[in-house]
């Protein structure tokens, strides 16, 4: 059995509508606000402040916030700390600064809380 040789499959080149139909499909997979794997199962809160949009995603002790909607590299720092501010207001918890991960486009973090509270 011969190899696949330049020209066997001359279709499949990547050609200019190919790569587009590639980004867009890139870009709306980016667009998504599924939660993380390991958040699968857990509660789901969406909240508007600052006239954004949120989703927040609470499963045991961990907490998932994910940002809708574009946002300038200026906005992105007040953005992240506006949703750091939404986690003891979702939850009732304070999120662990040595476990805050993530951006403006989503944060994830451990939760503390001092007692047993009902979230969300």
């Amino acid at each position: 059995m011969r190899g696949l040789r330049q020209g066997d499959w001359p279709g499949l080149r990547p050609g200019p509508f190919l790569l587009a139909l590639l980004g867009l499909a890139a870009a709306a997979l980016a667009a998504c606000d599924s939660p993380a794997p390991q958040m699968w199962g857990g509660q789901e809160l969406r909240v508007t402040r600052g006239g954004r949009n949120y989703a927040i995603h609470l499963r045991g002790n961990l907490v998932e916030v994910i940002r809708f909607g574009w946002a300038s590299r200026a906005e992105q720092p007040a953005i992240r700390q506006q949703m750091v501010a939404l986690i003891p207001e979702a939850t009732g918890c304070l999120a662990s600064p040595a476990s805050l991960a993530g951006d403006s486009g989503e944060i994830r973090a451990r939760l503390l809380c001092p007692r047993r509270v009902t979230p969300l």
